[in-house]
């Protein structure tokens, strides 16, 4: 374990997994919504964050915390370890709830209420995004390990060591 995704929808704690890995391996994280947001909520244009992501996929070490579904298969490519944190949606939300207004070291600015647009992201997740998801680990699933969790129990006991 070497290049590890962690993916998976808003608010499912794919960065306190990440940071919970990072703790562990020692692997460098980097977080993808820090490339892409400025602190202003802003973001940067697709070509610089490509060019970014690019430079950092070289690198040999690295846990990569974000889903950006329109770079999830340059990124699996690039990857030998890959964690699916597919919970349900009210799950997500409640994640979501819970880290409003807190400073968190995966984002370029604190969260002080809903957007909607996030939320209905969200929602949309399981129907619009995760078939895909599947698909295209399916397609890498050669070569990678992949690790699927469907609730937050199972992703600690892996990080326990009860199962791989």
């Amino acid at each position: 374990m070497r290049r590890v995704l962690v993916i998976g929808p808003g608010g499912a704690g794919k960065s306190t997994f990440a940071r919970a890995l990072r703790d562990r391996t020692g692997l460098p994280l980097v977080y993808l919504d820090m490339i892409w947001h400025r602190p202003d909520g802003t973001h940067i244009s697709r070509e610089a964050f490509d060019g970014r992501l690019g430079e950092i996929l070289e690198r040999p070490e690295w846990i990569m915390d974000g889903d950006y579904a329109r770079t999830l298969e340059t990124r699996l490519r690039a990857a030998d370890t890959v964690f699916l944190l597919d919970y349900p949606v009210e799950v997500c939300l409640a994640g979501v709830e819970s880290r409003r207004g807190k400073p968190r070291e995966d984002m370029p600015w604190i969260e002080t209420e809903e957007d909607p647009e996030f939320t209905a992201w969200i929602r949309a997740f399981p129907t619009e995004k995760l078939p895909e998801t599947y698909r295209l680990l399916e397609q890498y699933r050669e070569g990678r390990e992949i690790h699927v969790f469907h609730d937050r129990e199972d992703a600690e006991r892996w990080m326990r060591g009860e199962f791989s």
